[in-house]
């Protein structure tokens, strides 16, 4: 089994696997693709460009539009979502993310990054200890805009931002709901300027962020999210033994993989029935070459050291990366488990996801826990489980 390298800003990936996932590791094919930090990448164009903002309301009435990222190859013209762990159709109206006891969750993520605009998405959160629900935006340096929702307290949606995943937790800001996010449909919503972050539930601004209260003297920049990001919806392990103790904490306990949702329906979940896209034009200034995809110039990572190029962002295989695009193995025919040529052992080639926090590696926030009364309704998918 190939122990995949990590990496992180102070330690970049070596030339055979070039590029830095999401999830702080080395590869090729689908590290080099949505979740690719140029910073900790062996070089800046080791990432693939990333596809511009598609604005657009998603209803989740079948998976037609999700393709899993052992299958997606930069194509955003041909997905709306790159999944991994296991989405069901639930139905015809809301996709489920699942967590099944010995998994990580699941993740949708969008093919389209955003560079500032209005988002909003219509979905019903999971519940119990240890169990988190997500939608976030979060760049490839990190930058990130939160609602998180953790299962203990269903009354309650904890905003978050972060500037390069610095972990600054004073950030964090609850914003109270009406009824409970697992028994009821909510519309939570990210509104991203360049000078600003609003966010509202249910068309209620819960919560104002201007650019200018954080500037950081000592660095000399503004700690604000200013980067390409992509849509991510989640659910996810907070209460995962292997995570840090901060984590657990913050996510009311250990996960209970014994829970009545998972003897009821064999998975924790949570359900989304929509999501809708408004882009914003580039922000004044950036520099615009083309029109469909967005390229670093820069390890700073910041507003001003990303273009707007014409840029291809398509693989042609899973042993491709930025700077070999067209590289090719006609004996894995696009699969993950083919073995790249330019090592001895299989390379890397599908990132998973780590049971931990997108953004940051763990968190010290606490929460007031809550007892959910609400009952599971049942559920029969259109897809296997």
């Amino acid at each position: 089994v190939y122990a995949a390298t990590t990496c992180d800003v102070n330690n970049k990936c070596p030339s055979d696997t070039p590029c830095c996932s999401q999830y702080g590791q080395c590869g090729v094919g689908a590290y080099c693709l949505g979740g690719c930090d140029p910073r900790s990448s062996f070089a800046l164009d080791s990432c693939a460009p990333a596809p511009v903002c598609k604005s657009e309301d998603f209803k989740f009435t079948n998976l037609d539009g999700v393709t899993a990222n052992t299958k997606y190859l930069g194509d955003a013209s041909q997905t709306n979502w790159v999944s991994s762990g296991q989405p069901i159709m639930y139905q015809g109206q809301q996709v489920l993310l699942t967590m099944a006891p010995d998994t990580v969750g699941t993740l949708l993520a969008s093919a389209h990054y955003l560079w500032y605009g209005k988002v909003s998405a219509t979905m019903k959160t999971s519940r119990g200890a240890g169990v988190v629900t997500a939608f976030i935006l979060l760049s490839d340096v990190k930058d990130e805009i939160d609602f998180e929702f953790i299962g203990t307290d269903l009354v309650t949606a904890q905003s978050n931002f972060y500037f390069q995943g610095i972990p600054n937790y004073w950030n964090e800001k609850n914003i109270s709901v009406d009824s409970s996010t697992f028994d009821d449909y909510h519309t939570y919503e990210i509104d991203w300027t360049p000078d600003s972050i609003t966010w509202s539930i249910d068309g209620q601004v819960g919560r104002t962020l201007d650019k200018n209260t954080t500037w950081n003297a000592t660095a000399n920049r503004y700690e604000f999210p200013q980067t390409p990001a992509r849509i991510q919806l989640s659910l996810w392990p907070g209460g995962l033994a292997s995570n840090g103790q901060g984590t657990i904490e913050w996510a009311g306990g250990l996960v209970d993989w014994n829970s009545q949702d998972i003897k009821n329906f064999g998975y924790d979940y949570a359900m989304v029935k929509e999501v809708n896209v408004e882009c914003y034009q580039p922000p004044s200034g950036a520099n615009v070459t083309g029109s469909k995809s967005y390229i670093y110039n820069s390890p700073a990572g910041t507003n001003d050291t990303v273009a707007l190029t014409n840029d291809n962002t398509i693989l042609k295989s899973f042993i491709a990366t930025g700077t070999n695009m067209s590289a090719d193995d006609s004996s894995s025919s696009a699969s993950a488990s083919a073995s790249s040529k330019s090592t001895k052992s299989a390379a890397p080639q599908v990132p998973g996801m780590s049971g931990s926090r997108p953004g940051s590696d763990s968190s010290s926030s606490s929460s007031t826990a809550s007892s959910g009364s609400s009952q599971p309704t049942s559920s029969s998918s259109s897809s296997g489980t």
